[in-house]
């Protein structure tokens, strides 16, 4: 009785489909609506196809058998612990400057992570059959077993922790959100883990993943935030806003400047000493274009607005964000793409195989339609969230 009267109590605002049907009919809007619902049917008819297909539907192979919805996965999940930071700094650790944010960060991290299982659900195969399986034989020893595990977790106590905020609960929401938040930075750092353990892959094995993850995660959810304020207040910034605004730009900008000193490490020790299967991917890398759009959109272009500026150019910030998010995405998808480049070698190269090359990956028509329908599922939720939820302070 008390479970059912916790939930009947959750305050929800009564919407009618008139209402969801209602807003500013302004250029943006309609044009935001016009591509929400044109991400959904790519959806559908993605989803249909994948039902019908199969994995042939997409371009992956046994060679390279992560694809784009791998990476656009990893871009949501990325995005919801960005956000669940970004929301910890005030609900948790009570940053009284951070607390008008709370709701709104806690929530989009909830529609994130529901977006990257909705895309990654058709990239497993058989999503059902894993959660069964999950629980009935746990592979322990697995880092793919944990990422599952704990971000299932994580999503719960989100929810739990943004039931409580609308309630106005905040002992409670604190005490939920401090454990999602320690649940989430495992469950993504194990994600970066995923690509650390992987040994045949030297590119990519090691302990730099695990930690790059968390800092980038962080970066994301700046940028988001940007976003969302960018289009609630349409860059016509109160004085509050302004100062939170102002505040995170500071700090996002120390943490580009992190970023970039690690990525440059990273490379430099890669290339060092010319080793197999490393240097030669990582010059690789060099050569390519979405590498350097990665470098330019999510870490110099963002970093000199906010040098330029000392971080009050908020405008400038919201529209830097909207470019870092793109940097965001192409980042995700590097990182999955990169680390197959190069193909594994059986010892005796001359009898089993031809000598490698490169190996060339571009998405199907079905993943972009797939992905694209993430996107769209987000803003929708996104959308709903507003219409249904007080997401103020």
């Amino acid at each position: 009785m008390r479970i059912k009267e916790f939930i009947t109590t959750i305050p929800i605002k009564k919407v009618t489909l008139s209402d969801i049907v209602s807003f500013e009919k302004t250029p943006i809007n309609l044009l935001i609506a016009g591509v929400t619902l044109l991400f959904l049917v790519l959806f559908a008819v993605g989803i249909t196809t994948y039902i019908l297909h199969g994995h042939h539907a997409y371009n992956v192979t046994k060679e390279h058998p992560w694809g784009l919805l791998i990476a656009v996965y990893i871009f949501f999940v990325v995005s919801s612990t960005g956000l669940c930071i970004v929301g910890s700094l005030g609900d948790v650790f009570g940053f009284k400057d951070y607390m008008m944010i709370s709701k709104r960060a806690i929530f989009g991290s909830i529609i994130t992570i529901v977006s990257g299982f909705a895309v990654i659900a058709f990239e497993i195969g058989h999503p059902i059959t894993m959660v069964i399986y999950n629980i009935l034989t746990p592979g322990f020893t697995s880092a793919i077993w944990w990422m599952g595990t704990l971000y299932g977790l994580y999503m719960t106590f989100m929810i739990i922790e943004f039931v409580f905020l609308l309630k106005h609960d905040m002992k409670m929401a604190k005490i939920f959100g401090l454990t999602g938040l320690l649940v989430g930075l495992a469950a993504h750092s194990n994600l970066g883990g995923v690509f650390g353990f992987l040994n045949a892959r030297t590119i990519s094995n090691g302990v730099f993943y695990p930690m790059y993850f968390i800092l980038t995660a962080f970066i994301t959810g700046i940028f988001l935030s940007f976003i969302m304020y960018g289009f609630k207040y349409r860059l016509k910034f109160d004085e509050k806003a302004t100062l939170l605004l102002t505040n995170l730009a500071k700090i996002q900008g120390l943490l580009i400047a992190i970023l970039m000193f690690f990525v440059t490490w990273k490379m430099l020790t890669d290339v060092y000493g010319g080793m197999p299967n490393r240097a030669e991917v990582t010059r690789h890398i060099f050569s390519s274009a979405t590498f350097w759009a990665e470098v330019f959109f999510a870490m110099v272009i963002p970093l000199f607005i906010i040098l330029k500026s000392a971080g009050k150019n908020i405008v400038g910030m919201f529209w830097g964000s909207l470019i870092g998010m793109v940097g965001i995405f192409f980042m995700r998808y590097n990182l999955v793409h990169d680390t197959q480049l190069k193909p594994l070698q059986m010892l005796k190269t001359s009898e089993y195989q031809l000598v490698p090359t490169w190996i060339e990956y571009f998405p199907s028509v079905t993943e972009v339609m797939i992905s694209l329908g993430g996107l769209g599922l987000c803003l929708f939720l996104y959308y709903m969230g507003t219409k249904l939820f007080n997401l103020d302070e």
